[in-house]
């Protein structure tokens, strides 16, 4: 976040801005407006403009910037690159009546985030459900205080931790019963493993200067800067990590890359990635610009799903403070 983007958005009367990088840094020691950053702070508040900045989950979050990044060079085959966590899954059961399994079928499996494998997986068993109404209004068919019989479907399906209250909300809403009877387990399984950076497969080798060139291209750079013992060298295999991922080069060197792809790599963590025989292609920390126009497309496709009254605008400001000459 930067005042010149902060004043464009001013500008042109927005009310909410969504920013990767986060709004504070460091924290204010102080009121000064003579001070940029305070200033800025003054013209959000005064411009009653909320801000909220999505950084390390957005690095993270599959189908996110470094997925965006590895399409940029055209990676194939990519895969994790610095593992973070394992998010849990749970197994939701849901008993429905065979007439309306299609529709609660159907609707829960409309609901996918970016990044499932399989978007609409589920599991359905048949079975008899006896019961006594007590309640004409249950939903149910049958004489109330009569036992009677229908005829049931058991859904069960795969549901992550994070859409697991948004999934069971949305299975009360569309199940034609008052009050569905459902089951939520926690799996014993692995889960989903979270990964910051990627690593892939160039479609055809080329050399590392080749690639470097190439990386200038794709990114749409003026300049970076290739630190390499071997820029002759064959290309296969790249690790890729948006911003700034010196610290990560023994991540790198486990999954066996021929050449990394980061931001802001300084003069001794160069020297160690040499000496470890690693070739690095710097290109700078803004190249996660990229996320702009994905981001917008993102927005707009939530904002047709869900009828929110909103205009959606991308800043056209270049914030890079860096001019090769």
């Amino acid at each position: 976040m930067r005042p010149e983007v902060v004043a464009e958005a001013i500008e042109n009367q927005v009310d909410f801005i969504f920013s990767h990088h986060p709004l504070m840094f460091r924290p204010a020691k102080n009121l000064d407006l003579a001070n940029p950053q305070n200033q800025m702070y003054a013209d959000l508040l005064k411009h009653d403009i909320v801000v909220y900045s999505a950084h390390t989950n957005l690095d993270n979050a599959p189908g996110g910037m470094n997925d965006w990044l590895a399409q940029v060079i055209s990676l194939r085959h990519t895969s994790g690159l610095v593992f973070r966590q394992n998010e849990p899954e749970y197994l939701l059961s849901i008993q429905v009546p065979s007439n309306d399994i299609d529709a609660v079928r159907l609707a829960l499996a409309a609901y996918r985030r970016a990044g499932d494998s399989v978007s609409d997986a589920s599991f359905q068993t048949s079975g008899i459900s006896w019961f006594t109404p007590t309640d004409d209004q249950a939903g149910m068919n049958g004489v109330v205080g009569e036992r009677t019989w229908a005829d049931m479907v058991s859904l069960k399906l795969k549901v992550r931790q994070a859409d697991l209250a948004e999934t069971v909300a949305l299975m009360k809403e569309v199940h034609p019963l008052a009050n569905p009877s459902y089951e939520v387990v926690q799996l014993h399984n692995e889960g989903r493993s979270i990964w910051m950076g990627r690593v892939g497969e160039l479609e055809k080798p080329m050399t590392i200067r080749e690639f470097a060139e190439s990386c200038k291209t794709a990114f749409d750079v003026k300049g970076l800067r290739l630190i390499s013992h071997t820029p002759d060298k064959l290309v296969h295999r790249v690790a890729i990590l948006g911003g700034s991922g010196g610290r990560f080069y023994p991540d790198v060197l486990k999954q066996q890359a021929d050449v990394y792809v980061t931001g802001d790599i300084s003069y001794h963590p160069a020297h160690d990635m040499l000496a470890a025989g690693l070739s690095v292609v710097d290109p700078g920390h803004h190249i996660e610009s990229v996320c702009k126009p994905r981001l917008k497309h993102l927005f707009n496709q939530w904002r047709l799903e869900n009828n929110w009254d909103i205009d959606i605008t991308m800043s056209e400001l270049n914030t890079d403070p860096f001019t090769f000459i």
